[in-house]
């Protein structure tokens, strides 16, 4: 996915939802048949390593900076909740 591709969903006060797959084969945001986004990192999920990095991903995909994502829900789940500041 390409920068930006996704900035159609970067409106201020935006919650996304995704699933995340840690310890990927590579890093890649997609978007899923059903609308759902999928994220694959290839961190592991420890000390909030994979958080950061689908964090990262998932800014870059939006065109946002990544300090405007912020983790509502599921820090230690698979399942995670981005709302989009600012």
């Amino acid at each position: 996915m390409s920068k930006a591709d996704l900035a159609y969903l970067a409106e201020p006060g935006a919650e996304i939802a995704v699933r995340v797959t840690p310890k990927a084969s590579r890093n890649a945001v997609e978007v899923a048949d059903d609308g759902a986004l999928r994220v694959y990192v290839t961190t592991v999920p420890e000390a909030g390593k994979a958080n950061a990095a689908v964090q990262k991903l998932l800014a870059k995909a939006l065109g946002v900076p990544k300090s405007t994502l912020a983790l509502v829900r599921g820090a230690t789940s698979r399942d995670k909740v981005f709302r989009v500041d600012g």
